[in-house]
């Protein structure tokens, strides 16, 4: 577990959180821009120094009788400009931390973190050398061979442009529980919590809201997640074998849906993202229609109607949720109710690698 309870006051700002949560996986940290995401992040690597306390996997770094200072921890951080040495190679920067730290204090083997990252065609090049998304992978992997005992990121992809955030998201996915290193993960971005987090830390001016697994999170219609796009699901799966007329099942549990979009590298594991606009109801399976997707739902929720929409939430067959927007004449048509047996009409996904 992770405890911590802190406290500061500025000119303008207090900042004032506590929470207790499992320390393992990836943990969001989201809100708007000023609302202490960073400040979280730097009392916990001991940057910051507030009143409080902070207990991590039953260890004592901080407390009102003593203060562990930042080089003492043992946390990795990723700034939002990677820190690396400029006048060092890759393979240099990546060793730094590794070499200086005893074998038998060294959790992760350095080839490991290398072939995770795909650092190894950037062994020889120098910092100057790299693209944004490149440095900042090395940044990541310098890190975690420091064998750190939770990884801090602090808005890691916010520096870089749209293909740079392609590049680096896929080596994001799993990398918590692959290194086995609980992250915590500051981003003002839905998409980067949609696709890597296990849990939120909702923030706003300097306090924290609530902590949601990304389930829960998605599953409320007023979720600060959904501003931009309106409500979505995730849902995850594994990536079958592509077909020769241009389909890729997604399966999970026993369920199955199409992707019709070619895959641009190979996958496994995945996650979809589902915008409940692009999900239709009807009361039976359909035929001689266009959309591919049709699955079996019971409705859970039939959530007030807001602005002549209706937001459904149902439950599939193995558990997992999905929303569904329909119109508030349509939901009186189809008289939807708790409780209720439908079919979830899919008419598009994203698939998020």
């Amino acid at each position: 577990m992770i405890r911590a309870a802190f406290h500061v006051r500025r000119t303008g700002f207090t900042f004032d959180v506590r929470f207790e949560q499992p320390l393992v996986g990836i943990t969001a940290l989201f809100g708007p821009s000023g609302c202490g995401k960073t400040t979280l992040l730097r009392a916990i690597a001991g940057l910051e120094r507030c009143e409080g306390e902070l207990v991590l996997g039953g260890l004592c770094y901080q407390s009102p009788q003593r203060f562990t200072p930042v080089h003492r921890r043992r946390f990795g951080y990723v700034f939002q400009e990677p820190s690396l040495f400029a006048h060092l190679s890759v393979e240099d920067n990546l060793n730094y931390g590794w070499k200086r730290l005893p074998a038998a204090e060294r959790k992760l083997e350095r080839q490991e973190v290398i072939d995770w990252l795909g650092l190894a065609p950037l062994l020889r090049h120098r910092a100057h050398e790299l693209s944004g998304g490149q440095r900042q992978r090395v940044a990541i992997g310098r890190a975690l061979l420091s064998s750190p005992r939770i990884l801090l990121l602090d808005e890691p992809l916010s520096a870089l442009d749209r293909v740079a955030k392609q590049e680096i998201l896929p080596y994001l996915e799993g990398l918590a529980s692959r290194a086995q290193v609980p992250i915590f993960y500051v981003t003002h971005a839905p998409e980067e919590v949609e696709r890597l987090a296990d849990r939120v830390i909702f923030m706003e001016q300097g306090r924290i809201n609530r902590i949601e697994s990304l389930r829960d999170a998605l599953a409320r219609p007023d979720s600060p997640l959904f501003v931009e796009e309106g409500a979505a699901s995730i849902l995850e799966g594994v990536i079958g074998q592509g077909l020769d007329d241009g389909r890729t099942p997604f399966d999970f549990g026993e369920q199955r849906l199409w992707l019709v979009k070619p895959l641009h590298r190979p996958v496994r594991r995945a996650r979809l993202r589902i915008l409940a606009s692009d999900v239709s109801l009807s009361l039976t399976p359909l035929e001689g229609v266009s959309i591919l997707n049709q699955l079996p739902m019971r409705i859970s929720r039939v959530h007030p109607v807001k602005e002549g929409r209706v937001l459904v939430s149902g439950d599939l067959a193995d558990g997992q949720g999905l929303l569904a927007e329909v119109s508030a004449y349509s939901a009186g048509q189809l008289r939807l109710a708790e409780g209720q047996g439908c079919y979830a009409l899919i008419k598009a996904v994203a698939l998020l690698t």
